[in-house]
């Protein structure tokens, strides 16, 4: 395992919608506008930002990723759970039941949400081809190794797979921070 490398690809606080949030937030039948591609296939970062408003404070100007989903996610560090006053779990994507609340405010209207904000784990996206060389599979998990100044392990990655993704290893800000990573910086998969 040790000869394979994965890119870091380091994820700022942002949010998925569906379709009738966004329409709430920023006017019925609207629809996202997008602004760059992202490092996965078909998705993207959109002009579009909102505000999230906990309990604690705000964090303005957080952008949305395209497209749209069967559900609203919001996505953010360690620290900006304590800027906001809430406490989310640590999660794979999707896996919502029982996650924190917040308030979504945009140009349109607001949305109050009692589920949907996560810590992301850890993760590696790996398209099949690339699982299959590496000996993956879909939910294995891994580590991946940083060697530099603030050489880190980084434990309890999990790796997913799928015909779509490109390989990737996304990690927080706070992750990345603490660790004195950049995007494109390369690490090493351990089994």
């Amino acid at each position: 395992m040790s000869n394979y490398t994965v890119p870091v690809g380091i994820s700022n606080r942002h949010l998925h919608l569906s379709q009738e949030h966004l329409e709430i937030l920023f006017g019925k039948g609207h629809e996202l506008t997008p602004m760059k591609p992202l490092s996965q296939p078909g998705q993207y970062a959109a002009e579009e930002v909102v505000t999230l408003v906990g309990p604690k404070n705000k964090i303005a100007k957080v952008r949305v990723l395209g497209p749209v989903r069967p559900k609203t996610q919001v996505e953010i560090s360690r620290t900006d759970s304590f800027i906001l006053g809430v406490n989310p779990p640590v999660r794979d994507s999707g896996a919502l039941d029982g996650s924190a609340g917040i308030v979504l405010e945009g140009p349109a209207g607001s949305v109050t949400l009692d589920e949907g904000v996560i810590i992301a784990q850890r993760h590696i996206h790996l398209h099949t081809d690339e699982a299959a060389e590496m000996g993956l599979k879909d939910k294995d998990i891994v580590s991946v190794k940083f060697d530099g100044p603030r050489g880190v392990i980084f434990n309890n990655v999990l790796v997913r797979v799928s015909p779509n993704f490109a390989k990737d290893f996304h990690l927080d800000t706070d992750e990345a921070n603490a660790a004195g990573l950049n995007n494109g910086d390369q690490g090493i998969v351990l089994k």
